[in-house]
């Protein structure tokens, strides 16, 4: 056997214990998302139109604990309400893995996917007249949720569920008014009332003040909050509303149909009782290393197609590609 036929071999030993330790580690370390309430891997959800595909969803990583209230933004045909609609269990993913509280999105068949919608989730859509039946009072359409699934057993426990609701909503005195009777506040409050009935472990609202003035717009936020503090009920806005997204704990971008960049905010209480939120920005990293560059970062130095990248001790440098200068 030839010396380079030698070390060949070797390498290849080396190799494959390399890949076998990485199997093992790999075996050993907790699931991605183990303990979020929603986890979206690799997520793609594409669309065929007149004969064009459009991916929506390109591979989107994103994870959501218990008890988060947050808010996803983005332009116009980011994927922001793809996204939303895939949780809601309204349309199923192309490829990837997403899941909520345990209940796999991809493989519900339809007695799942219609438990999961009446037990596990709740939905609030922007136009106020798709929230609500306008025959029905207030009080009614928050009972309706609870006599279709039959989660509340009895009509007292039912009607004081509702009547609880409404009153932590602010609208108890719309109880017995039908939609037509309410302003757009009140019907949005409403709706959240009706989406909390059957104790979803997941309350989702798409564009919820889209309609609404800023006051309006408040009180509707503020009621999402009593419900998340009061309930622990996790809560996913998707908003074009700066004031609601500076208004919850992360702020999750998407961009060509993955997460971009995050906003954490996190709020000190000094000696005095002052209260200071500090918020930090963070460009996301997928499960495949990658990261989207902001495009004023990107624009501001001219980057086009690659960069040059430097391990340092506590950092990455990225720096421009630069032709070579004699």
């Amino acid at each position: 056997m030839s010396q380079d036929t030698t070390v060949g071999a070797e390498r290849d030993r080396v190799t494959l214990a390399e890949l076998e330790r990485r199997v093992n580690e790999s075996r050993e370390q907790p699931a991605y998302g183990h303990d979020a309430l929603i986890v979206c891997d690799r997520l793609v959800r594409i669309f065929t139109a007149q004969g064009v595909e459009v991916q929506a969803l390109q591979g989107l990583d994103l994870l959501v604990q218990q008890g988060e209230l947050m808010a996803l933004v983005g332009a116009s045909g980011s994927g922001k309400s793809t996204l939303l609609n895939v949780l809601a269990g309204l349309d199923t993913p192309t490829a990837g893995a997403a899941s909520v509280a345990g209940f796999d999105l991809l493989a519900m068949d339809a007695r799942s996917r219609l438990r999961y919608q009446r037990e596990v989730v709740g939905f609030v859509w922007q136009q106020t007249s798709r929230n609500l039946l306008p025959y029905l009072t207030a009080l009614q359409n928050v009972l309706l949720p609870m006599r279709l699934s039959g989660r509340v057993k009895g009509r007292k426990a039912r009607v004081d569920r509702a009547t609880e609701l409404l009153d932590m909503m602010g609208v108890a005195y719309c109880a017995d008014r039908r939609p037509q009777q309410m302003s757009g506040g009140e019907q949005q409050r409403t709706a959240i009332a009706v989406a909390l009935a059957n104790h979803p472990s997941l309350v989702l609202a798409d564009e919820p003040t889209g309609q609404l003035d800023s006051a309006a717009s408040e009180q509707v936020f503020g009621a999402f909050r009593t419900a998340n503090r009061e309930l622990g009920t996790t809560i996913v806005v998707v908003t074009h509303d700066q004031a609601v997204a500076e208004a919850v704990d992360r702020t999750v971008a998407i961009r060509d149909g993955r997460t971009a960049s995050e906003v954490v905010r996190r709020t000190s209480t000094d000696d005095e009782g002052r209260t200071t939120v500090h918020a930090s920005e963070y460009a996301t990293v997928d499960r495949s290393g990658r990261l989207q560059l902001p495009r004023d970062f990107t624009q501001a130095l001219e980057i086009r197609n690659r960069v040059m990248l430097e391990l340092e001790p506590d950092h990455i440098a990225v720096r421009p590609d630069r032709p070579v200068e004699d």
